[in-house]
């Protein structure tokens, strides 16, 4: 009997081991999913730092110039309503988690303002007098939607299906790989326009010189968090995409900041 009783106090024993091992890998188990969950969540550059931070303030500084631009001028001369229409499509297809996700008041707050002034400069140019007798739409005639939004999606979606497959397709990360390839070019046709005066209004020239500069400080986040951040997942398609947009600025820059360096109008090539 004494020896019954001790097999059963041992068996209890046992399976109440066994439970709290069941439980214990079962807490490990979700703490590790919750982890990966939060990886997965987390935004695309979402880690603050100094470069990030001054690459976002370049990059609301050219929209507040653009704006006080149009207020103070009352005219678009010298403006592509084409370039901000596709920086329109750049934010709306790569800010939709804006809806189902939240990470951060000031990452809520910025997509907001970029996603609302972009609007509303398409608006003022294209439908408030008296700026919108000043657009010259002779001027502004790149075919974007055929030679940048047409392609972008076209790149987008195969380099999408090649890395995941049908079974692996996402809606909102195909929208987002085709926000980072149409954002490397959407400044060409402004670039386009302002090669076709012979001078660039003052306040245009920072507009443009800041929208630079703010792809230019994300290449220094993006080498920064590489060297700083363990794990850190590196992103060739956005690498490239931030390069050839960068790139596309070099000419400007190196007008800009001759003419800034003599204090004279600035000037570029003119072209027909």
């Amino acid at each position: 009997l004494s020896l019954l009783v001790d097999s059963q106090s041992h068996k209890a024993k046992w399976q109440e081991a066994q439970a709290q091992h069941s439980i214990a890998l079962h807490c490990q188990s979700d703490k590790e999913r919750k982890i990966a969950q939060q990886e997965q969540e987390t935004p695309r550059n979402a880690s603050m730092n100094i470069f990030r931070f001054l690459g976002d303030m370049s990059h609301l500084f050219s929209i507040i110039v653009l704006l006080l631009r149009l207020r103070v001028a009352r005219n678009a001369q010298g403006i592509s309503v084409r370039s901000h229409e596709l920086f329109l499509c750049v934010f709306v297809t790569r800010y939709l988690d804006l809806f189902f996700r939240f990470y951060s008041i000031y990452n809520s707050v910025m997509k907001i303002i970029y996603i609302g002034s972009t609007a509303s400069i398409i608006y003022t140019i294209k439908y408030k007098e008296p700026i919108k007798s000043t657009y010259d739409k002779s001027q502004d005639t790149f075919l974007h939607w055929r030679f940048a939004v047409a392609p972008c999606a076209i790149i987008a979606f195969a380099t999408h299906m090649i890395a995941k497959g049908m079974k692996g397709f996402d809606a909102i990360e195909l929208l987002w790989m085709f926000s980072i390839y149409l954002e490397a070019i959407a400044i060409l046709p402004q670039l386009i326009v302002l090669q076709r005066y012979k001078e660039v209004e003052n306040l245009t020239g920072n507009y443009i010189f800041f929208m630079g500069a703010y792809r230019a400080l994300y290449i220094l986040n993006w080498i920064y968090r590489a060297n700083t951040e363990k794990g850190y997942k590196h992103h060739w398609v956005v690498y490239f995409c931030g390069v050839l947009q960068t790139l596309l600025y070099a000419d400007f820059f190196y007008y800009y900041i001759k003419a800034k360096a003599r204090g004279n109008r600035l000037q570029l090539p003119q072209v027909t």
